[in-house]
């Protein structure tokens, strides 16, 4: 907003009047890096674990599918606490607050590390995605209060760099750790960096007296039905396949449970004076397609960086660092972009920059759903490098229309539900896709099975020539089948993969046209970002 401060998730409007001159003291931009640091560090975590999830999974026994509750399962805790950060603050004071996150964010940390089971692990990401959640909109909240007017863009754009550079590096680092040190050491690098950032923290923020009364005002009916909903609706979408859907007493209790929690929820909407979730703004139509494109936007950001490696690992044998280095291409162009994007935003109508954006993206997963068996890392090149175009294009731009949609007074609950949409879409598209590739890969499996013919004479010398090649005999005709039935568990992998990328795309397109609800941003208007 032209000459005022953004606003944090659930903070209060920050009043700024004519542009100030004067320049912030050190102590401030140590508070500005405590914030820019902290956030990268909860964004990184995110997908730090993802080029290295194979190994991951080996060592602590855990399949594929329940694999990716190492990642859901932090995604999930900080949908939840997102939208409660504002009022964690009012609690204990932003420094308190902060300290206290950065201290737990690295004992949970250390506890993955040392994670020798799958319920441990997923504890422990759960434990991260409460503390980690809580960094990245207070990011902002440092910058509108610590920096004037006059140099809050600078310190807005080192926060937009560790934003978009947090998801795409991690699986690089990640990689990097596992292949030169082992998978450990993805988690325990955030010991030093928890360090520095509690002495930034320290001496970078002022102290704030506690405000427990806030504690009996809160809408604790709607805090604890959005966990509940948040938390059984993504277990319900990430276990329904494994549990055979509604035949699984479990998957009704889970289900029940949801429906309970977001009927809490709602029942706060009326009944708490500042309810956790102001799900009103819903009702403008323009928040409204801005949340349902954001859900879809964090959906496709997400689910590609954790689809990518796993293909690599499955199909074309790459370590976890190669695979993260695949996956840091659609960084590139967002880190190029990021000095332009206020000249962008001066100069292209937003519905046109959203639009193309939305089409860059869903045209990059039409690219890749063409993958075959002999696919590598570079054929992943042109579309990593389209989808990082269109994820900068769509996600600054809707950031603007988000927080230019709503009043000034309610810009905090707007930036709650708009940061809480793009993780939803994200934890969502990850529970869903999982169910996908197990549906579609035994789909395709017995797909592939069924239309090789015993009898048929190319199957005949395609089975007498593997069973020559393995030495001829029972051992031989043996080792034949094995190898016959491995290439259709890859072939039938590679078109489930296929699949996933197809939905990301038809996803896409299918909420590109609601840009038509965008309004153009008023004239010479460059709100700074709500991330």
């Amino acid at each position: 907003m032209s000459g005022a401060a953004t606003l944090g998730a659930g903070d209060m409007p920050v009043a700024a009047s004519a542009p100030r001159e004067e320049k912030a003291s050190l102590t401030a931009w140590l508070g500005v890096a405590a914030g820019s640091l902290g956030s990268l560090m909860a964004t990184l975590d995110i997908s730090i674990v993802n080029s290295s999830l194979p190994t991951i999974q080996g060592e602590i026994g855990a399949s594929a599918s329940e694999g990716t509750w190492v990642a859901t399962a932090y995604l999930v805790a900080e949908i939840i606490v997102i939208p409660l950060t504002g009022w964690l603050e009012r609690v204990f004071g932003l420094r308190r607050f902060l300290m206290i996150a950065a201290i737990l964010f690295t004992a949970f940390s250390i506890m993955c590390g040392m994670a020798t089971d799958l319920n441990t692990m997923i504890i422990g990401r759960i434990g991260q995605g409460f503390t980690g959640g809580a960094m990245i909109p207070t990011a902002m909240t440092i910058i509108a209060t610590r920096l004037p007017p006059s140099q809050q863009p600078i310190g807005t754009a080192m926060f937009g760099a560790t934003v978009i550079l947090g998801p795409v590096l991690g699986p690089l680092l990640g990689g990097w750790l596992t292949e030169n040190l082992s998978w450990h050491y993805a988690f325990f690098i955030n010991v030093p960096v928890g360090a520095l950032l509690l002495a930034l923290l320290f001496f970078g923020l002022p102290d704030e007296k506690m405000n427990l009364d806030e504690l009996k005002s809160a809408d604790w009916l709607g805090i604890i039905g959005m966990s509940l909903g948040l938390g059984g609706l993504t277990v319900v979408l990430e276990d329904g396949h494994k549990e055979q859907w509604f035949d699984s007493a479990l998957i009704w209790q889970l289900t029940i449970l949801t429906i309970v929690g977001f009927a809490m929820m709602a029942v706060g909407q009326f009944t708490a004076k500042k309810p956790v979730i102001k799900l009103a703004l819903l009702r403008n139509r323009e928040f409204a397609a801005v949340s349902v494109m954001v859900l879809i936007l964090g959906a496709v950001l997400y689910s590609t960086s954790y689809d990518i490696p796993q293909f690599l690992a499955a199909i074309a044998d790459y370590n976890a660092l190669q695979a993260g280095q695949v996956v840091f291409l659609s960084g590139v162009p967002s880190l190029l972009m990021m000095p332009l994007v206020p000249l962008l935003m001066r100069s292209l109508d937003i519905r046109v920059a959203v639009a193309l954006g939305f089409g860059l993206m869903a045209f990059s997963s039409i690219w890749d759903a063409a993958l075959t068996a002999q696919t590598s890392g570079a054929d992943f090149t042109e579309s990593q490098l389209m989808r990082g175009v269109g994820q900068i294009l769509g996600f600054m731009f809707l950031n603007q229309a988000a927080i230019s949609a709503v009043k000034m007074d309610e810009a905090g609950d707007a930036s709650g539900l708009f940061n809480a949409a793009r993780n939803l879409g994200g934890s969502i598209s990850l529970a869903l896709l999982a169910t996908v590739q197990d549906t579609r890969w035994e789909y395709h499996r017995w797909t592939l099975h069924s239309n090789l013919q015993a009898n048929d004479p190319a199957a005949q010398g395609w089975l007498a020539s593997l069973t020559e090649q393995f030495g001829g005999g029972t051992e031989g005709l043996a080792a034949a089948y094995r190898m016959i039935d491995a290439t259709i568990t890859r072939e039938a992998l590679v078109m489930a993969f296929n699949d996933e990328f197809w939905i990301l795309a038809i996803g896409t397109l299918l909420v590109t046209p609601l840009v038509l609800f965008l309004k153009p941003l008023p004239k010479g208007q460059v709100n700074m970002a709500m991330h």
